[in-house]
């Protein structure tokens, strides 16, 4: 057994918890640009379009993160793709993000009601316009509490990643644990850890839900 101090358990994992904020915000990020794709095609795309983007929302929030990671990690591997822990757990938890980032934007731009889409359109602006300058402005006051509070989930779904053998705290605290048997020492600092990440986005998103004055439903 390696004997290891508590500064030294903590150092190691503080170091593993850059790769946990880096992956989030990846997938955050990665996640809002393709959610937001995925719901200008459900808005104007047509029919067709539109039921194809509900169906990759359900399927991404119906079936596991865990079984999603590994179907990246090891999908991309048969399609010829020597796809590293990082990559696959980047992709995985982009389309993840994607797919309820794009389901909660569209529930915000339905909460406007439909006369302010007339309203647009009986001032001869087009679709763009409307959205642009009518329809956006309004959901995203609703928008910003439930879309930060989600980064939540995203920060505590990179724990997944550690079974691919993406190494971050998780991971990290798994080794350590091997390393030093002493669990409930390592694990606890691991929650520590997530809460002091975690806990500043969720009074965030309070805060700003108190600012925007939206109401709870």
């Amino acid at each position: 057994m390696v004997s290891f101090t508590l500064w030294d358990i903590f150092r190691n994992l503080l170091l593993a918890a850059r790769w946990t904020v880096a992956l989030s915000l990846i997938a955050f990020i990665g996640g809002g640009l393709v959610g937001l794709a995925l719901l200008l095609l459900r808005l104007r795309g047509g029919p067709w379009l539109a039921r194809l983007v509900g169906a990759w929302v359900q399927l991404f929030q119906g079936t596991p993160l865990l079984m999603q990671l590994f179907l990246a990690y090891f999908g991309l591997a048969l399609v010829g793709i020597n796809a590293s822990a990082w990559t696959a757990a980047s992709v995985a938890l982009t389309l993840y993000t994607s797919a309820f980032l794009a389901e909660i934007w569209r529930g915000c731009v339905e909460a406007v009601p439909r006369g302010q889409w007339e309203a647009a359109r009986s001032l001869a602006l087009s679709f763009g316009q409307a959205l642009r300058h009518v329809v956006l402005p309004q959901a995203l006051r609703v928008a910003v509490p439930p879309t930060v509070g989600f980064l939540v989930q995203v920060v505590k779904g990179t724990a997944l990643a550690s079974v691919i053998g993406f190494v971050e705290l998780t991971k990290a605290g798994t080794m350590i644990t091997n390393a030093t048997l002493q669990p409930f020492l390592v694990y606890g600092c691991v929650a520590l850890l997530y809460f002091a990440l975690c806990w500043p986005i969720s009074l965030g998103a309070q805060v700003l839900e108190r600012r925007m004055h939206v109401p709870h439903r």
